[in-house]
């Protein structure tokens, strides 16, 4: 019996599962959140600063691989053959000539510019608009593969912002890394930033990499941006990798602390969406939604379908980056789930701010009385929306609380919400949201389909596919499409499993993992054909709401 390791490194809390590799059964889950993270250390949201420690990914590390171990039958620990990592993207740190982050040496331990930048880090806005300017002035759209706009989500403006801000950083970074790059070089024993294999999801989507101009942008074209990005293409790499290949073996390190053999295989890395679309099932023409605090949309394409069409807005077309053997296209939203949590938020300021600093009530029942209603909130509003008529919902909102991803990335717009009356209530509100998160979808959608790329399946997973019917009916009836619900709530981390199984020889081929490893699917959601009809009308309103606030902001 073989059995393999995903591992899934989410935004908040990183999550191992144990999977039988010839049958996909998950013999055990552990998840770990983050400490640090958890106490806000390293952020300002106030200017969209959102920084992570790497102590807190190996911590997570350590701890979920050896609780999902506990939990197996005896034996089972000496018969892993591999181990995968996806983890949150653009999510890059500086290095020293080791290949360390900055933040694990002693002087930069509190440094959040020395941190990993989280995938929500929008404090390169700038930046990303003068690597923009410099695209279109080239005679060469290094951005072409990747939308044709680049973002401050991704690894170039998050860099050359970091190395603006901080001299002290700017003297010591040898090299830039992303996350799910580093894992892996981690665990192997690698000790040379030149050593470290590189994600061809990570790179092809996020860093401007592509085998037509020789890799990474050019030395002169990335100084053209700032001097201060001198030497670092030298210092970072020409070749990427697939995740189905290995990286190496476990070190007698790494093995002894997560109670593993050495004979372990590391596979590559990848974007936590990609290897959670693999998990899914993905196959050309399937739109994967991975849905969370923000989405990831993921679909693959036989070469002869893309052909020389270069598709505008979205988030990369990438050789090999979701499947090895096909192009991986990719697009999504900023925010989906976060936009139904800030909702909650404002809704529980009363509770904060008058029963928690009640003197009339004990500490204790105060407490408790915060948190039971406050996990209420959600589910008492999503009972109300749903038995508002399409026809009676007035107010439309734009779900760019966070920015826009796609289509056409944009990270200055703003939310907005109109048509409210003084009858506007709580639930209506609510409801407006997610037909905003629904809308936002169907944009992405449309995009796909006028770019020529056919999409015949929608597959959702994730904690809100699973959990939110009322979400994923709205999701359906606005996109007119069946939605197919995957069964495993740790998609992501299955998807790892499948890589990991590849690697390690299991087979052949990351199409043999998935048929084999399947979990298939719990549900599947009909679109309503009259709401479907109805939102159509809506949608065109919001469509709208969008050019009015997009040209207003930018006026």
């Amino acid at each position: 019996m073989k059995y393999v390791i995903g591992l899934d490194y989410g935004s908040d809390s990183a999550r191992a599962i144990v999977v039988n590799a010839a049958t996909g059964e998950t013999l055990a889950t552990a998840v770990k959140y983050y400490s640090r993270w958890q106490k806000g250390l390293y952020c300002n949201p106030a200017i969209n600063q959102y920084r992570q420690h790497p102590l807190d990914y190996i911590e997570a590390l350590e701890i979920s691989v050896k609780e999902a171990l506990a939990q197996c039958p005896a034996g089972t620990a000496e018969n892993v053959v591999g181990i995968a990592f996806d983890t949150t993207g653009s999510t890059p740190a500086f290095t020293d000539a080791n290949g360390t982050p900055l933040a694990l040496l002693p002087e930069f331990a509190e440094n959040p510019n020395a941190m990993f930048v989280l995938w929500k880090d929008h404090t390169a806005i700038k930046e990303a608009a003068e690597i923009n300017e410099a695209c279109q002035k080239s005679d060469v759209d290094y951005s072409a593969y990747e939308g044709g706009i680049y973002s401050s989500e991704w690894f170039w403006a998050k860099a050359l912002h970091v190395l603006r801000q901080d001299e002290a950083v700017r003297a010591k970074a040898y090299s830039i890394v992303e996350y799910c790059e580093w894992l892996p070089a981690l665990i192997t024993g690698v000790n040379k930033s030149d050593d470290i294999v590189r994600s061809r999801c990570a790179c092809g989507h996020k860093a401007m990499w592509h085998e037509k101009w020789g890799g990474l942008p050019p030395e002169e074209f990335l100084t053209s941006i700032d001097p201060v990005l001198a030497g670092f293409r030298a210092r970072l790499f020409d070749k990427t990798e697939t995740a189905d290949k290995p990286v190496g073996h476990l070190s007698e390190e790494w093995a002894k602390r997560l109670g593993l053999t050495t004979n372990v295989v590391v596979a590559g890395g990848a974007f936590d969406c990609h290897m959670g679309a693999v998990g899914a099932g993905v196959t050309p023409h399937t739109f994967v939604r991975v849905i969370g605090t923000s989405t990831c949309d993921v679909m693959v394409a036989d070469y002869e379908e893309i052909g020389d069409n270069l598709i505008k807005g979205i988030c990369g077309q990438v050789d090999g980056s979701v499947i090895p053997g096909m192009v991986g296209l990719e697009a999504g939203q900023s925010g989906f789930g976060d936009i139904y949590a800030w909702f909650k938020r404002v809704l529980e300021f009363p509770l904060h701010n008058i029963i928690g600093q009640s003197t009339l009530i004990d500490d204790n029942l105060k407490a408790q009385l915060i948190e039971e209603a406050a996990d209420r909130i959600i589910p008492a509003l999503t009972v109300e929306a749903e038995k508002i008529p399409i026809s009676e919902s007035t107010i439309i909102a734009t779900d760019w609380m966070n920015g826009r991803r796609t289509p056409d990335a944009n990270q200055l717009l703003k939310g907005t919400i109109t048509g409210l009356t003084l009858s506007s209530t709580a639930p209506r509100i609510f409801r407006a949201l997610v037909e905003a998160t629904a809308f936002g979808s169907k944009a992405i959608v449309d995009r796909f389909r006028n770019e020529g790329v056919r999409i015949d399946n929608v597959i959702g997973i994730g904690g809100i596919a699973l959990k939110s019917p009322f979400v994923m009916q709205t999701l359906s009836d606005v996109l007119n499409m069946p939605i197919k619900v995957c069964r495993t709530d740790q998609a992501c981390a299955l998807g790892a499993a499948m890589f990991a199984a590849t690697a390690a020889g299991v087979y052949n081929k990351v199409e043999e993992a998935q048929a084999a490893m399947s979990s298939g699917f719990a549900d599947e959601y009909q679109p309503n054909p009259q709401n479907a009809v109805a939102y159509q009308e809506i949608y065109e309103n919001y469509l709208k709401l969008g050019q009015f606030t997009e040209k207003e902001l930018f006026s």
